[in-house]
């Protein structure tokens, strides 16, 4: 799926960009370069391949360090809260940006 000058400039403005002619054709070439590698990859059939957990798994075996699973710290939601302008529930509260 190729992207047009059209997709480029709603992405710019949806990152709040301003992309000059000359950068929204350079953006359009490397986003495009970029999706067609993600459709490489994805064509690659990788069933029955095991996922690296560090690059070194795949020249040496490597054993995890895996820990228990237990909560360590205590709950400071309230101390942490205490500086915001708005919090309600336990939650920050913050203005509404996109309209």
């Amino acid at each position: 799926m190729a992207l047009t000058p059209q997709d480029v400039s709603r992405i710019a403005h949806l990152a709040r960009l301003e992309l000059q002619p000359d950068e929204e054709q350079r953006m359009l070439a490397q986003l495009n370069d970029f999706f067609g590698i993600v459709e490489k990859m994805s064509a690659v059939d990788t069933s029955g391949v095991e996922p690296l957990y560090t690059p070194l798994s795949a020249v040496q075996e490597v054993a995890l360090r895996l820990r228990e699973d237990r909560v360590t710290e205590s709950n400071e939601r309230e101390a942490n809260q205490r500086s915001a302008p708005a919090v309600e529930d336990g939650l920050f509260l913050v203005p509404k940006v996109i309209e």
